[in-house]
């Protein structure tokens, strides 16, 4: 990776143009969706309960009664961001094919919408009357859940030639969909600010002190985040590194989410030791699952991921056709 450096009064762009990242596209999704499917049967169990008997494997039914290999409103989510990215950025499109999933069922697993946050509920229903989609997300602190960082990954390959200034404006757009407060959107912006490293990173732990490093470069520089920046110290001082178990929450709040996916992935050596690890602290299972499994499977591969797990996802072909034609698109 070539990083270049332009610093214009507020502004330093980091450029990752040298990266090929068509071949890390279906390890990417596929690890996510694997994520999800691992942690629905799961869902707001407690870490103690997952202590005594602990997720192994897929499974199925548990919280939603669902057949093995269902995934969520997570995956449901981005694969619509995906399929749009196929035809370029466009956060209409978008819009309405979040609407379609939510109100006809469109990219779920089985016809079936289940599982839907109420901050991300009210958002959608927003976007049918809001003339620009960015208006329907909430700016409220207490719609800080993790319903925008939880698609947001397909982005990575969208945004991988562009500034880091002109990434972040894409990124605060497309959570502001949803979640539309700075604390959303600056999570948003560090993890995917984070899968970028992770393209060309030798370690995963390379990968969070060099997004540590870049970010807090870019965030001196803007003002629009200063009031959140405090709250990001345990990711960007480099703590997670050291953090127990014990020190990690596993909810739907957006820094707890992110916190939680950042930490297994530093503490575990293979994609099926994260992403168990992951559903097996509890509470949000699987969203914690798939936001560190996209990129588990981008920094392992996609053959890292267990065949078997792949191969008992509903709409396996849809999946990977989808991943083929993003492959297409940004190869």
């Amino acid at each position: 990776m070539i990083i270049i450096i332009y610093e214009f009064e507020t502004a330093i762009y980091i450029n990752f143009k040298d990266i090929t990242i068509s071949m890390k596209i279906k390890a990417g999704i596929c690890g996510f969706v694997v994520g999800d499917a691992l942690g629905v049967p799961a869902e707001f169990s407690s870490r103690e309960t997952l202590q005594k008997n602990p997720v192994k494997t897929i499974t199925g039914y548990g919280t939603y009664n669902m057949p093995p290999g269902t995934f969520s409103d997570d995956s449901s989510m981005m694969f619509c961001l995906a399929e749009s990215l196929c035809n370029g950025y466009n956060l209409n499109d978008v819009s309405e094919k979040f609407q379609m999933w939510m109100h006809e069922g469109y990219w779920t697993a089985n016809g079936e919408v289940f599982d839907v946050g109420l901050s991300t509920r009210k958002a959608i229903n927003r976007l049918r009357v809001e003339k620009n989609p960015i208006d329907a997300g909430s700016k409220e602190e207490i719609d800080n859940g993790n319903g925008a960082l939880m698609r947001i990954l397909p982005l990575v390959v969208y945004l991988k030639d562009f500034s880091i200034h002109e990434r972040c404006k894409i990124v605060k757009e497309v959570s502001s969909l949803t979640h539309a407060h700075p604390r959303s959107i600056l999570s948003c912006i560090y993890y995917i600010e984070f899968a970028l490293n992770v393209l060309d990173a030798e370690s995963l732990e390379e990968a969070y002190l060099n997004t540590n490093f870049w970010l807090k470069l870019f965030l001196e520089a803007n003002s629009e985040y200063t009031e959140e920046v405090p709250l990001f110290e345990r990711i960007m001082n480099g703590s997670l590194i050291h953090l127990e178990e014990n020190d990690i929450q596993s909810t739907g709040y957006v820094l707890d989410s992110l916190e939680a996916s950042i930490w297994v992935l530093l503490h575990s050596d293979s994609y099926k030791s994260c992403v168990l690890k992951a559903v097996n602290l509890g509470n949000d299972t699987d969203t914690i699952a798939c936001i560190a499994g996209g990129i588990s499977g981008i920094f392992y591969g996609y053959e890292s991921i267990p065949s078997h797990w792949i191969e008992q996802l509903a709409r396996l072909n849809d999946i990977e056709e989808l991943a083929n034609r993003l492959e297409h698109k940004y190869e």
